[in-house]
């Protein structure tokens, strides 16, 4: 097995490849500590600290606390992975989606696509539901997490 890794610098795709998923970890690395703008992160950061065993500190564990920071990458990649889920069970119920995965390349091409644009839905209705959210939720002293409610934030 260690002889694998010796490989790395004698294969250009190998070296593409691991550079690019540095970069992309890199880049979600950063994210996570991008804060989202129109939020009050004192009144969050005391929200969260109230709420620390219940389901809401669960969730926020498994985003890698960006959820508690309420950063701009806080849904993480949990709508892909949803959006994988539905279509591998549409799949099963929708003809033209099981032929298309009989296809082969093309087909699995064509269902990579479709999982896409429904990643991008699901991100842009979970991310509406977030906001609607705290635009309803209060910190503990019963300040408004959100500093300007309404369709701008």
């Amino acid at each position: 097995m260690l002889g694998g890794f010796g490989n790395i610098p004698k294969v250009p795709e190998l070296q593409k490849r691991i550079g690019l998923t540095l970069l992309l970890l890199a880049v979600y690395r950063v994210g996570a500590h991008i804060p989202t703008p129109g939020i009050d992160a004192q009144a969050l950061a005391a929200f969260f600290e109230h709420n620390r065993g219940s389901l809401l500190g669960f969730f926020d564990m498994f985003a890698g606390g960006a959820l508690s920071k309420l950063s701009v990458f806080a849904l993480g990649i949990m709508p892909y992975i949803s959006a994988s889920i539905i279509l591998q069970l549409l799949t099963v119920a929708i003809p033209h989606l099981e032929r298309l995965s009989k296809e082969g390349e093309v087909g699995r091409r064509k269902i990579t696509q479709y999982t896409r644009y429904g990643t991008v839905l699901l991100s842009m209705s979970q991310g509406f539901g977030i906001a609607i959210g705290l635009e309803n939720m209060a910190g503990p002293p019963g300040g408004s997490i959100v500093i300007r409610p309404g369709w701008a934030f």
